[in-house]
């Protein structure tokens, strides 16, 4: 396998030549305050052992538990999350602008 684009990257091409994408920005600052917020909830859904508890989902919960930590993160960004969606989102726009 041959990799011919290398040579253009090394000699400063730029990768894209288009303007900064508002939608696509917000989208992002989204998503990445999504996974803080997933990544902060994370702890509080972790235990020691929950096999013995009598409302203890078993095997099934321990295998399912990310995604509903991840959808319960999507759920509180969508809601107002922590503020840092419009902070992160001007950020990355003055940063393409830059470019």
């Amino acid at each position: 396998m041959t990799v011919s684009y290398l040579p253009a990257l090394s000699q400063g091409y730029a990768l894209h030549d288009n303007a900064p994408d508002a939608a696509k920005t917000l989208k992002a600052a989204r998503d990445f305050e999504s996974m803080t917020i997933n990544q902060m909830l994370q702890p509080m859904f972790q235990s020691s052992d929950d096999s013995q508890n009598m409302f203890s989902g078993g095997a099934g919960e321990q295998q399912f538990r990310p995604m509903l930590v991840e959808q319960i993160a999507k759920q509180m960004e969508n809601n107002g999350g922590l503020g840092m969606t419009d902070a992160i989102n001007r950020q990355m726009l003055a940063m393409q602008e830059q470019k």
